[in-house]
């Protein structure tokens, strides 16, 4: 089945009566106009994949009995196996060809094959180009530890040895090296790689973006946001907007444009590979950068364009904005950016304080929760987008209600006001914890921790898709 497939029931009649109301040409202008800017600062989901991820996986037994996993270089993973990499890098893009609309084929110079004469830095760049991931991204053997233990006696790396992106302002990760042949606990492992596709994997990848690299990958030019700035660049591979309305794929293909499913399954069919041939840290690793991108999608910012607000709302906007009057326009794009962020902010400061004094709150016990594991469907190609982002765009406007009743106006109801840039001088959960009712704040903790209960159960059920593909023939 191709994603995107547009043959449900009534949506040619849908269409044809849309259509009788505006032009369809000028109607992809302004939505183009608009879906740029929603997505323009939307390229981060949850903050901080690395503290939920230890939550969700830390009692899965799967996890936490698993043998500690040897620390190996990328570079050897690939010299050993080259042969069996080029084997299922081919059947990623013939998978990629068959289950992804508008998906742009490889070029055939890029193609990855087997040779033993190449040099260990030749094959990982010819590797990272065959996968179409930045060939910048250094891959470094690292992890960062669970805030809620003691801090590591080695120094830290520097940011740069690790993530290609700069410091972000407020934001203060450690990366702490590993070595070659080192045992590692898995959960370390997984966790630290599930944040690992916003260190920079991402990056310039399309035609019109500022890199070397971007032309040469055959993604064609960047299908939204601002192609000029390094986190808007990884947006479309880290959104997924599944369940629009059948107007929004007719006059605006742009956004089906997008390759989260891509990565996961690149991720997680390497992941297979990995285990299959005995390299369990590249198998517990690549498992890890797979559970990024259904994370993502467990995210209703990140699932949805305008997160509780209709097609007809947003079409009504754009015709004010293509009669001169762009103002509502405007204002959109800046509250969904504004109540974005606030959620992120949010979400991560109140887990790292939890973590830093070892507490639960109920959106740790919802992450840790399996209840729900075994009430989705078994794990297939289809889950990510017929179960994950389905069920976060349906939570859209529950999150943004939640968001509205508890934290300041002045952060998600005026759009005169850019979250954005303030944030790091925002001191928002002691905002919220002074100024919200107990009772909209509690509805807000127990929204967040739903949410994150389904990040919890997808990334489990994630885990066990991968285990069990790599103990099948």
């Amino acid at each position: 089945m191709r994603y995107f497939a547009t043959s449900k029931s009534g949506s040619k009649n849908y269409f044809s009566r849309a259509s009788s109301f505006f032009n369809i040409m000028k109607l992809k202008t302004s939505l183009l106009i608009l879906f740029v800017g929603l997505a323009a600062k939307g390229a981060m989901a949850w903050g901080d994949h690395r503290l939920p991820s230890y939550r969700a996986l830390e009692r899965m037994p799967e996890v936490a009995q698993a043998v500690p996993a040897k620390v190996e270089p990328l570079q050897a993973f690939l010299r050993a196996e080259e042969s069996a990499i080029e084997k299922s890098l081919a059947q990623q893009e013939v998978w990629a060809s068959t289950h992804l609309s508008f998906y742009p084929a490889l070029p055939a110079t890029l193609a990855f094959k087997a040779n033993p004469s190449l040099d260990d830095e030749a094959r990982k760049k010819a590797f990272l180009m065959a996968l179409r991931v930045a060939p910048n991204y250094p891959f470094a053997l690292y992890y960062q530890p669970d805030p809620g233990k003691p801090r590591p006696a080695d120094a830290p790396l520097p940011h740069n040895a690790v993530n290609t992106l700069p410091v972000s302002a407020g934001v203060a990760f450690s990366y702490f090296p590993l070595k070659p042949d080192q045992s590692i606990d898995v959960l370390s492992v997984l966790a630290t790689a599930s944040e690992e596709p916003d260190n920079g994997v991402d990056i310039n990848l399309w035609a019109d973006n500022p890199s070397d690299w971007g032309k040469l990958l055959g993604f064609g030019p960047q299908p939204f946001g601002n192609p000029s700035l390094p986190y808007s660049s990884q947006a479309p591979f880290h959104m997924g907007f599944y369940h629009e309305s059948p107007v929004i794929y007719k006059a605006a293909g742009f956004v089906t444009r997008t390759f989260p499913l891509l990565r996961q399954h690149q991720f997680a069919t390497l992941s297979v590979l990995a285990f299959r041939t005995g390299h369990p840290y590249w198998g517990w690793r690549f498992a890890g950068l797979a559970l990024h991108y259904v994370q993502d999608l467990t995210q209703p910012f990140h699932a949805s364009l305008s997160p509780g607000d209709g097609v007809t709302k947003m079409i009504g906007i754009n015709l004010l904005a293509m009669a001169g009057l762009p103002k509502w326009k405007d204002d959109l794009v800046i509250l969904l950016s504004n109540r974005h962020l606030a959620l992120e902010s949010y979400q991560a400061t109140s887990m790292r304080r939890n973590a830093t004094m070892q507490r639960d709150s109920t959106i740790e016990v919802s992450l840790r929760s399996m209840e729900k594991d075994a009430t989705y469907p078994a794990w297939t190609d289809n889950y990510v987008r017929d179960v994950v982002s389905a069920q976060a765009a349906a939570n859209g406007e529950a999150i943004v209600q939640a968001i509205l009743e508890s934290m300041p106006k002045t952060y998600v109801s005026d759009p005169q006001f850019d979250f954005g840039p303030k944030s790091s001088t925002i001191a928002l959960n002691e905002e919220v914890e002074r100024s919200a009712s107990n009772g909209s704040r509690q509805r807000l903790e127990a929204t967040i921790a739903e949410l994150l209960g389904n990040y919890g159960a997808h990334s489990r059920n994630a885990v066990r898709g991968i285990l069990k593909a790599s103990s099948q023939p």
